[in-house]
């Protein structure tokens, strides 16, 4: 199993216990097709200007395979991509798209299954007139993306690991996972109702 993979395994839910909520993006970012296969990568960058999809569409020729391009766009009034782009990032090994914006050909890319996650569809194009960054750090979901910080995205959320701490908080997302696997549902009950109670107890309630 590829370092990558590793994250890949565990759902976003099981890196709550070792990120706090600043890390997660927020629920305006959503799967734009059902049912998307999850996603594990390391991000690569892009910021791009109000209405405009440069940056963006220069990032696909640059990025990695196994990478996941991270978009902070300036809006969401016009398309950062549509079917092409994501075509051709599929073909060059990318992972996905996590877009802080809108894209379009939506029934492209549910065809193609190429996973991207954004706040929604429009049909009206962007322009490629503006400069702004690749592979320096975003804001995306109000989460600062730094390169490299590995994402990881499914249709319970999207969790942004810093690099700096990626091999900790997998390991307390991989003890979470298999201690909620080893549990049976009856115990599961039993623990948190005594939880519960001790807490209403705590609190004077009765």
């Amino acid at each position: 199993m590829s370092d990558y993979a590793k994250y890949r395994a565990l759902s976003p839910t099981a890196y709550a216990d070792g990120l706090g909520r600043e890390q997660f993006m927020d629920i305006g970012l959503q799967e734009i097709w059902p049912q998307m296969r999850r996603i594990a990568g390391p991000a690569y960058t892009a910021r791009c200007a109000p209405g405009d999809n440069l940056m963006f569409h220069a990032a696909i020729y640059r990025a990695q395979p196994g990478d996941v391009i991270v978009v902070e766009a300036g809006d969401s009034d016009y398309a950062l991509c549509g079917g092409n782009v994501c075509a051709i990032a599929q073909k060059r090994g990318i992972a996905g798209f996590v877009i802080d914006g809108a894209v379009r050909d939506l029934a492209e890319i549910r065809a193609a299954r190429f996973p991207v996650f954004a706040r929604g569809c429009i049909p009206i194009p962007g322009a490629k007139e503006t400069l702004g960054s690749l592979n320096t750090p975003v804001v995306c979901g109000g989460v600062r993306v730094s390169p490299g910080d590995i994402i990881i995205a499914d249709e319970e959320g999207i969790a942004v690991v810093p690099i700096a701490r990626q091999e900790e908080v997998w390991q307390i997302a991989k003890n979470r996972t298999e201690k909620d696997a080893a549990q049976s549902l009856a115990e599961w009950e039993n623990a948190h109702q005594a939880k519960v109670e001790k807490i209403l107890a705590e609190k004077g309630f009765k």
